[in-house]
């Protein structure tokens, strides 16, 4: 094992990271950052502390000085709620989903590889044999999981046909010291890029980054067209290049400012049973025979923190419904320019709502299906509203529902469109016995949407919205018990 002195003490030479986004948390957010003094136990302990805030409607972050088994701390719920969110992404909360657009229209930024002298995350290097990852506070999630599961690590891999580098976040469940679940599917690249490895007969070189400021998550969530460019996605949502570092063990240029790099292999043919566990629709579905990796470095910071997203909770939900609020708007804006607006409300990432300009009675179907086409494994309903219509507010949407559809001309069944298998329920058949098998499952479009001009439609009621603007809200006094009634003021 190597170390070295740690460079640029918590906020580093200037670069974003995990440190400098909670150290703005605690600047900007009284109460955003909740420490946790008391031991628990990485088996539902820390997720059993989420768990209880959620109960009563909080979510802040949550800092584990304790976790039994490991010298070092745990952050989880980083980005929980809308507030931190637009705090990460430089934007006003109330502005946070509707700025898809100009989160979309970001520069991006290309990685900038630095020395390794300027890279925290080679202060200590564990290689080989000093691998042991029951040495990280890693969590087991909720009651029925396999075991200890990475959340929050960003898997980095190269293309070997185009030389690009992707990241993605998957799931790895911990099955020992030095090997440890990869679990792909469907459009995911990372399940290409390991194949190509595979049909070659050759182990694929992985870095799991975990621990980094959270617009380096959402670069590595986002759709991006073919594979790479989520490097150039993270630098767009930070505002600056991530810097990178060479890897210990491969040619993988690996985030710099990390907390924690943990390489290793994907062995071609080899497979572990996987699962079970409780991914973001809340159940437990996929599992089986999966690739596994093994372990040959782990790198880290001085102090290291290990990152955490409480599988199937808020964090969850949230962290990957915005960066696709983004890309689907992208995408869909190129078949309906007159796109308006997009929502993949957060308490359900099956559903996206889709507001636009219609022109002509074929933009709802093109629409919609733009978006099913970006987010292909997971999307089931698309609603598509006219740009009177807030997409945020979800009883305005239910409105255009209910007074803009008709079942029998705006419903599109889409059949077997999901699946088989994978992280959705209705793409598994079950059996009284308890066994399943993967099917397809089909997604369905909603066209709430007025006819196209010059169909000329009941106009809807609305106070003039220069009206409600002016009010003085100023001059509204609250009656309290014990005031004089107004009626009684009147006499």
């Amino acid at each position: 094992m190597t170390a070295r002195p740690e460079t640029g003490g918590t906020g580093g030479t200037g670069g974003k990271d995990l440190r400098s986004f909670l150290a703005d948390v605690v600047a900007h957010d009284d109460g955003g950052l909740v420490r946790v003094t008391s031991p628990v136990d990485p088996r539902f302990g820390v997720t059993a502390h989420g768990a209880r805030l959620e109960k009563a409607g909080r979510y802040p972050a949550l800092w584990f000085d304790d976790v039994k088994g490991s010298e070092l701390a745990c952050v989880t719920n980083t980005v929980a709620t809308h507030e931190r969110m637009a705090l990460a992404l430089g934007v006003e909360p109330d502005d946070l989903l509707r700025a898809s657009d100009r989160l979309e229209g970001l520069q991006p930024h290309p990685p900038v590889e630095v020395d390794r002298a300027d890279a925290p995350v080679k202060h200590t290097i564990w290689r080989d044999d000093e691998v042991d990852l029951a040495k990280l506070p890693i969590p087991v999630h909720n009651e029925l999981d396999g075991g200890p599961y990475l959340t929050a690590g960003v898997s980095i891999m190269r293309d070997p046909w185009s030389g690009a580098i992707n990241a993605g976040i998957y799931r790895h469940h911990v099955y020992d010291a030095r090997r440890m679940g990869v679990w792909f599917f469907g459009s995911h690249h990372g399940g290409v890029i390991a194949r190509r490895y595979a049909e070659k007969g050759e182990p694929c070189p992985i870095a799991i980054a975990v621990g980094h400021h959270p617009g380096f998550l959402m670069g590595a969530v986002s759709r991006v067209p073919g594979i790479g460019g989520e490097y150039d996605a993270a630098g767009a949502f930070m505002r600056e290049p991530v810097e990178v570092v060479r890897a210990e063990t491969s040619d993988l240029l690996v985030p710099a400012r990390a907390e924690i790099v943990i390489e290793g292999f994907i062995l071609p043919g080899e497979t572990e049973e996987e699962g079970p566990f409780a991914e973001w629709p809340g159940h437990y579905v996929g599992g089986g025979p999966k690739p596994f990796l093994r372990v040959d470095a782990v790198t880290m910071r001085e102090g290291a923190i290990w990152q955490d997203i409480q599988a199937s909770g808020r964090e969850h939900r949230l962290m990957g419904a915005l960066p696709r609020i983004s890309s689907i708007h992208a995408n869909v804006a190129k078949v309906v320019p007159d796109l308006k607006a997009v929502n993949v409300p957060v308490h359900t990432r099956m559903h996206c709502y889709l507001s636009i300009d219609k022109q002509s009675d074929s933009d709802p179907t093109r629409a919609a299906f733009a978006a099913l086409n970006t987010e292909p494994e997971n999307l089931r309903m698309i609603v598509v509203v006219d740009d009177d219509i807030d997409v945020y507010d979800h009883e305005e949407v239910s409105w255009a529902v209910g007074t803009r559809f008709d079942a029998t001309t705006d419903l599109q069944v889409v059949p077997t469109w999901n699946g088989p298998g994978g992280l959705l329920p209705t793409t598994w058949e079950y059996d009284a016995e308890g066994g399943r098998t993967a099917r397809m499952s089909s997604a369905v479009i909603i066209d709430a949407t007025k006819p196209a001009p010059p169909v000329v439609f009941p106009t809807r009621a609305r106070v003039p919205v220069d009206e409600v603007a002016a009010v003085d809200l100023g001059a509204h006094v609250p009656v309290a018990a014990g005031d004089e009634l107004p009626w009684e003021a009147a006499r």
